[in-house]
């Protein structure tokens, strides 16, 4: 199959299962010139149910963007819960907080905008409630470090899912050049062998082109 077709049954799969896929906050962040690296929309919904299904109420997540997926982890913790979103361009964050109060979830979520390895020393000063699930999506070099921070700001039974880590299938290649194929072979290497994760990882094709996420269970 080509990716031509992957986006087709995409567009199909979308249309029947995800009632609103929220174009128009995809539009706003392509209006202000956002990278179009959002996840897809049934990608966001599919963190939406994963979200839903193990009632979490507070959601950590590292990379913001235009805020596409902070509305879907927003819409299910509700409006009882939190989502803390870290976002280093002060612009993205910007675009980010106008659709979420224009989608009326705003007051759930917490932007912290700067680098996150700095944000993250902050957040835990404050001594905050463990997160119950954690959804990285930022700088792929540091995936390892926010994996090892994740850790840090939950429990056993919070859950763990970093982004992009097929790299298009590049991944199998050790000799790479490529600093986020390195990463994303330290991070899940990191997920394999700390003991107080149980991690798997799947690939994914779609409008997204050939790609994967770490899945993972705090267990220690």
């Amino acid at each position: 199959m080509t990716n031509t077709e992957w986006s087709a049954v995409d567009r199909y799969l979308v249309d029947t299962l995800v009632e609103d896929a929220d174009s128009d906050v995809l539009e706003a962040n392509a209006a202000a010139g956002l990278p179009a690296i959002d996840v897809s929309p049934a990608q966001a919904k599919f963190l939406h149910l994963i979200a839903r299904s193990m009632q979490a109420r507070r959601v950590l997540e590292i990379g913001t963007l235009g805020g596409y997926s902070t509305l879907w982890l927003a819409r299910a913790v509700g409006p009882h819960g939190q989502v803390v979103t870290m976002e280093y361009e002060p612009n993205h964050a910007e675009v980010a907080r106008e659709n979420l109060d224009r989608k009326g979830v705003g007051a759930w979520v917490d932007i912290r905008v700067g680098a996150a390895l700095d944000s993250l020393p902050a957040l835990e000063l404050e001594v905050p409630q463990p997160f119950d699930l954690v959804f990285i999506d930022a700088d792929k070099v540091n995936n390892a470090n926010y994996v090892r921070w994740a850790l840090r700001l939950t429990k056993p039974g919070s859950v763990i899912i970093v982004d992009n880590v097929v790299r298009g299938g590049r991944i199998t290649d050790g000799q790479s050049d490529d600093a986020a194929v390195r990463a994303s072979r330290e991070v899940l290497e990191l997920m394999g062998s700390e003991p107080r994760l149980d991690a798997t990882a799947l690939q994914t094709v779609g409008a997204k082109g050939w790609d994967g996420f770490a899945y993972a269970v705090v267990i220690d």
